[in-house]
């Protein structure tokens, strides 16, 4: 991954490069209304308190997990033996872009989403909160991580969000298979290139023109902007948002051309 410095100074060149995201200057209608109606929508939902607080509780909990990691692992914990609180200062998104996913979902109204990377289950219950009926896949790589999220469901009485448990390589394509169509993804697994790609292009097979694709952390490393150039010139994406934390991947082919933009969040 890239260091601090390195990423401070790709953000700043985003920061400068970005729209205002105000939408002053975009000529998209789609895009203008994506900034209007969900970047910039400041209502406090009703589901935000009790996930900010479940958030909070992890923060304090020093309970020790033994972590198997399939991914390109942690940047800052280096043992398997991991402390809850260590592991929630570092692996949650935090509450602005984990609010705004739920956001485009209230909006947007998928009704099949999908999650790689569950952690402990703060973005899945953002994702599960909308007030359109939805249904969250989840799937966890660690099974003692597991295990948190679904307490955290269970403690917030969550009924529509399901997790499968193992690595990605061996539980996507069957989840995949079964459920048919994917109108909404979170991926937020291994942040590396060739994995990134896999998914991108498993979730592909089952998208449609109203699909949307979201994907965590493009900018981490070379890799990751490496992958996420690939997924911007696929011949099937016809327009990318990047928000320097979040790229986010539309399909719709009311597009006369492929488009991209980036925007300050």
């Amino acid at each position: 991954m890239y260091s601090k410095f390195q990423l401070t100074k790709k953000f700043l060149h985003y920061y400068l490069a970005s729209s205002n995201g105000k939408g002053h200057g975009i000529h998209s209608p789609f895009v203008f209304d994506f900034i209007k109606n969900v970047l910039n929508d400041s209502k406090t939902y009703s589901c935000y308190k009790p996930i900010e607080q479940k958030r909070k509780d992890l923060l304090r909990n020093f309970t020790i997990i033994e972590v198997e990691d399939f991914g390109a692992g942690s940047a800052v914990i280096k043992t398997n033996k991991r402390v809850i609180a260590n592991m929630a200062t570092t692996s949650l998104k935090p509450k602005k872009y984990a609010q705004l996913l739920c956001r485009m979902v209230n909006y947007y109204s998928p009704k099949t989403i999908v999650e790689l990377g569950t952690s402990f289950g703060i973005t899945s219950t953002y994702l599960a909160s909308a007030l359109s009926p939805s249904t969250v896949f989840t799937c966890e790589g660690s099974d003692a991580i597991a295990a948190v999220a679904k307490q955290n469901f269970d403690d917030l009485k969550f009924k529509n969000i399901h997790i499968t448990i193992g690595d990605f390589n061996k539980t996507l394509s069957p989840l995949l298979t079964r459920l048919k169509t994917v109108n909404f993804a979170f991926v937020d697994g291994n942040h590396l290139k060739k994995p990134t790609i896999t998914y991108f292009t498993e979730l592909l097979k089952y998208s449609n023109v109203n699909t949307i694709l979201i994907f965590d952390d493009i900018h981490w490393s070379i890799e990751m902007e490496e992958a996420w150039a690939v997924i911007k010139q696929h011949p099937t994406v016809t327009l990318t948002l990047d928000l320097f934390f979040l790229g986010i991947v539309f399909f719709n082919t009311d597009f006369n051309h492929k488009q991209h933009f980036t925007i300050r969040f």
